[in-house]
């Protein structure tokens, strides 16, 4: 082993010695951004980018398995990317389709797609489709994939939801608006039932949300890691609860 390699693993450990579990956040949201940019530094292709951020998200559940974290979310594609020229688009979606069937096959994660199914092509609703069904019950985390997803979409899909409900029962649009709450929004949103996100991670060095569960994230704290995705480590994971624990003691002090 390396030194440098055994300096990192003697500091990662120390870090997870001091890591308070009753301070862990119970969701994480995760921005998993910087596969291009890993992939242009290292001489790879952008194809090869996206299947090195997409092989770390394993470790990255088994690190919140270890923590006792409950609920993560996944940005895997946005409605944003979608416009992308289809040479980069198409291999980038069939990484997402591996991806997810990889979690589903798992055994440990239950799966959850959250996004806009129609606006992803038939095969890509299938497997998501599938993966839910497949995994839906397993007694483990809870993942949460986000494909087509984006935050302004979501919330304007809950509010037609609950006016398509609220119709349907017959309540008059006066009606609605008079009584309208915000846990009656909540209760429409993709997450619905969920937490919202105690934590949400963004890598790359990026300091934006970029649309990421805007409803959701009111009262979440946010971490902006420096590293790009595929390069994320299990310390970088750790500086980060560490992060929000120190700051969620002070908030309750």
């Amino acid at each position: 082993m390396k030194l440098r390699d055994l300096v990192y693993k003697l500091y990662a450990r120390r870090v997870e010695d001091r890591l308070d579990h009753a301070q862990v956040p119970k969701h994480i949201g995760v921005i998993l951004d910087g596969n291009r940019r890993w992939a242009r530094a290292s001489g790879g292709t952008t194809e090869q980018g996206h299947k090195a951020g997409a092989s770390k998200i394993q470790e990255l559940l088994g690190w919140c398995d270890e923590t006792d974290v409950e609920v993560v979310t996944l940005w895997l594609l946005s409605t944003d990317n979608l416009n992308r020229p289809d040479d980069e688009l198409l291999p980038l979606v069939g990484i997402i389709e591996d991806t997810v069937r990889d979690l589903a096959a798992d055994g440990r994660w239950r799966v959850h797609h959250v996004g806009q199914l129609d606006l992803l092509p038939a095969r890509t609703q299938r497997v998501l489709k599938e993966a839910e069904e497949q995994a839906g019950e397993v007694d483990g985390i809870l993942v949460n994939v986000a494909v087509g997803y984006g935050g302004r979409q979501e919330i304007t899909d809950a509010v037609r939801s609950l006016l398509a409900d609220r119709a349907a029962r017959g309540i008059s649009l006066d009606a609605c608006a008079e009584e309208l709450t915000v846990e009656d929004i909540s209760e429409h949103l993709y997450t619905r039932g969920q937490p919202d996100p105690d934590l949400i991670i963004r890598t790359s060095g990026e300091t934006r949300l970029s649309g990421f569960m805007l409803w959701q994230s009111a009262h979440s704290e946010y971490y902006f890691a420096e590293v790009l995705w595929p390069g994320f480590r299990k310390v970088d994971f750790l500086r980060a609860l560490r992060d929000y624990a120190a700051r969620h003691r002070r908030y309750g002090g």
